[in-house]
C-alpha cells in the first residue's frame, strides 16, 4: 500500500509564509506526478500545483506567484512554498500521487493524503 501523509500546517498571521511537505511511503517504484489541492469551507477541493517527475510544474492562476511547488524523488516528497499568506487561503491542504506505480508493470494509481490544516488569521 502507498501512504501519503503532509505536515506543516498550523495558524498563521496574514502575511506570513508556510512550507508544506508531503511524504509518500510504501511500495512505490514511481511516481509520475505530484500535486497539491486545497478545500476551503464550503467550497469544492481545488487544484492549485503540480509537479512532474522531471521538474516541470503548472499552477493555478490564482496562486501564482505566491506558491512554489517542489520535488525531491529520491525521498518521494513534495513541498507547498507559501508566503504572503492571505485570510483566503484558509483550507485543508492535500496532496495527490498521481500515475503511482507500486511495481514495474503495475498499472497506474493516484492516491491521496488525509490533509492539513492551514488557518491564516490575526
Amino acid at each position: 500500500q502507498v501512504q501519503l501523509v503532509e505536515s506543516g500546517g498550523g495558524l498563521v498571521q496574514p502575511g506570513g509564509s508556510l512550507k508544506l511537505s508531503c511524504a509518500a511511503s510504501g511500495s512505490i517504484a514511481s511516481i509520475n506526478a505530484m500535486a497539491w489541492y486545497r478545500q476551503a469551507p464550503g467550497k469544492e477541493r481545488e487544484f492549485i500545483a503540480l509537479i512532474g517527475s522531471g521538474g516541470n510544474t503548472n499552477y493555478a492562476d490564482s496562486v501564482k506567484g505566491r506558491f512554489t511547488i517542489s520535488r525531491d524523488n529520491a525521498k518521494n516528497t513534495m513541498y507547498l512554498q507559501i508566503v504572503s499568506l492571505k485570510p483566503e487561503d484558509t483550507a485543508v491542504y492535500y496532496c495527490k500521487a498521481v500515475g503511482v506505480r507500486r511495481w514495474l508493470g503495475d498499472r497506474f494509481n493516484d492516491y491521496w493524503g488525509q490533509g492539513t490544516q492551514v488557518t491564516v488569521s490575526s
